[in-house]
């Protein structure tokens, strides 16, 4: 981790795509678990090293773009039974606020809408560090999760299981990893 001080860190980042993965976790068949990702995003913060708290984000995930590596389910995916990305093309989080919980670790509020229902959520993160890349772009990093409910998003398709229970689970976790560069 690099000893940059926070309050050189402050400007305008966008995230990088190619260093960066907006992922999920899933209960299925009340046995394991299917893990996915998203492969289109895109995004960008405002960071305050002086006042993290005035810092800001705001990413805007494609649903068409999910990829759990089963093109079948894939698609059952992106239709009206879960994401209906032909309608909703477009998951958005933006942040409201930002809390320092000690360390490198940070609670970051805002919002999450899907299908054109949006809650509020919090986002956990941990500050990563930051770093002159080879080509002398100032990155950032930052790792989080939050676990969502996908019914509170309307997302309310499954099937019953022969022996009790249900194909999919309710909870959605959430994972970032993600790197930012900043914009001079």
């Amino acid at each position: 981790m690099s000893s940059t001080p926070l309050t050189e860190l402050t400007g305008e980042y966008v995230l990088d795509p190619a260093h960066t993965r907006i992922g999920f976790v899933a209960r299925h068949a009340m046995v394991t678990k299917v893990r996915g990702f998203f492969k289109e995003f895109e995004g960008g913060a405002h960071l305050d090293g002086s006042d993290p708290a005035r810092s800001s984000t705001t990413v805007t995930i494609k649903a068409a773009s999910i990829d759990t590596g089963n093109e079948q389910r894939d698609g059952h995916l992106r239709n009206n039974d879960f994401l209906d990305a032909p309608a909703f093309p477009d998951i958005v989080f933006s942040s409201t606020g930002i809390e320092a919980l000690g360390g490198d670790k940070y609670r970051l509020n805002g919002t999450l809408t899907i299908k054109d229902t949006t809650h509020p959520i919090s986002l956990d993160v941990e500050y990563d560090g930051s770093a002159r890349d080879p080509y002398g772009n100032l990155r950032v990093g930052f790792e989080g999760s939050t676990t969502i409910s996908r019914k509170d998003y309307g997302i309310t398709w499954n099937a019953a299981l022969e022996g009790g229970g249900v194909l999919v689970g309710d909870k959605v976790v959430l994972e970032f990893d993600v790197s930012a560069v900043r914009q001079d």
